[in-house]
């Protein structure tokens, strides 16, 4: 008689073990469905511009495969190396293809650092780059 409620008692345990198993693989399998893709942010502006030229700047947002046309908030931010205080914001016009660009004439040489600020689907990217104007 011990012998079969050894043998119940262990089918039991075996079964509630297993249920659990299989409980929390479902649960990290919706919870990694639920997390959203990285919001993507590619900067691009070129590596040199003359004094008192435009300096053209864009930002391809994507998330995913999707093109982000629905931006919150995209502005480009520029300052001179070492001097991020004195930092001027281009707000960035919206293509509707994903995405945005901006200018600026800068009208001393030097090295400048150029940061685009995006807001987009409750997430926040800022990609930066240095670019050099030369007279």
């Amino acid at each position: 008689m011990r012998h079969g409620f050894w043998v119940i008692g262990l089918t039991l345990l075996l079964v509630v073990l297993t249920a659990c198993s299989s409980d929390n693989q479902n649960s990290t399998n919706d919870a990694e469905k639920d997390i959203p893709e990285v919001l993507e942010v590619q900067l691009d502006v070129p590596e040199t511009v003359k004094v008192n030229d435009t300096l053209k700047m864009k930002a391809t947002v994507t998330q995913g495969n999707d093109q982000v046309a629905d931006a919150n908030e995209v502005q480009f931010e520029i300052w001179e190396q070492g001097k991020e205080d004195d930092s001027r914001m281009v707000e960035a016009n919206n293509n509707k293809d994903g995405t945005y660009d901006g200018e600026i004439v800068i009208d001393n040489k030097g090295d400048y650092i150029v940061q685009v600020h995006v807001t987009a689907r409750g997430m926040h990217n800022m990609p930066k780059k240095t670019i050099s104007v030369m007279e």
